[in-house]
C-alpha cells in the first residue's frame, strides 16, 4: 500500500496533545526495553507504569472495569512509543507504527479484549496520525507480569535517519 503519509513531526503532535513522553520504564527482568533491527523497532511488552508504579492490577472483566483496562493500554502505549523512541533517534525517527500487540489480564469470561485495545490504537492515531494505523492482535491471556491488567508490545519501522 503505498498511500501518502502526514509528515507532521510525532513530537509536534505531542506538543499539540499536551502529552509528555516518559522515561523509558525500568525493565523489571533481564531484557532490553526496544531493539533496533533492520530499520524496524521492537519493544518488548511495556506495562503501564506512571513514575515507576504499575497505574493498575487485576483482571478486565473482574475487578478492572474495560474503560479502565482501555485507559491502562493508552498508558502502556505511550510507554512503548518512549522505548521506541530511545532508539530510533527520538519520537520523530519513528516513521510508523507497523503491529500493536496488546495482552489483556482477563476474566475467563470476558470478550471484550478489542475495547481495551483500542485504548492503545487511539493513542498511535493520535500521535502520528496517519503513519499510526496499525495491524493488531488483542489477546486475553489468564496472568500478566506483576498482575498488570495490560502489556503492550509494538513494531514500528524507523526512519532511514535512524539507523
Amino acid at each position: 500500500m503505498n498511500e501518502e503519509l502526514d509528515e507532521t513531526p510525532a513530537s509536534a503532535r505531542l506538543a499539540e496533545l499536551g502529552i509528555e513522553l516518559p522515561a523509558v520504564p525500568t525493565p523489571v527482568a533481564a531484557y532490553l526495553p526496544a531493539l533496533l533491527s533492520s530499520g524496524q523497532v521492537f519493544t518488548a511488552g511495556q506495562l503501564p507504569f506512571v513514575d515507576g508504579q504499575l497505574a493498575g492490577v487485576g483482571k478486565v472483566g473482574a475487578g478492572v472495569s474495560p474503560e479502565r483496562g482501555a485507559e491502562l493500554a493508552r498508558i502502556a502505549a505511550l510507554n512503548a512509543i518512549a522505548a521506541a523512541a530511545s532508539v530510533a533517534g527520538g519520537v520523530d525517527g519513528i516513521r510508523r507504527v507497523v503491529k500493536l500487540v496488546v495482552y489483556v489480564a482477563s476474566d475467563p469470561s470476558f470478550t471484550g479484549q478489542p475495547a481495551v485495545a483500542n485504548g492503545a490504537s487511539g493513542l498511535l492515531q493520535e500521535v502520528f496520525g496517519p503513519r499510526g494505523s496499525h495491524a493488531r492482535s488483542a489477546v486475553g491471556v489468564a496472568v500478566l507480569p506483576l498482575d498488570s491488567p495490560v502489556e503492550v508490545e509494538l513494531v514500528i519501522e524507523a526512519s532511514a535517519a535512524s539507523f
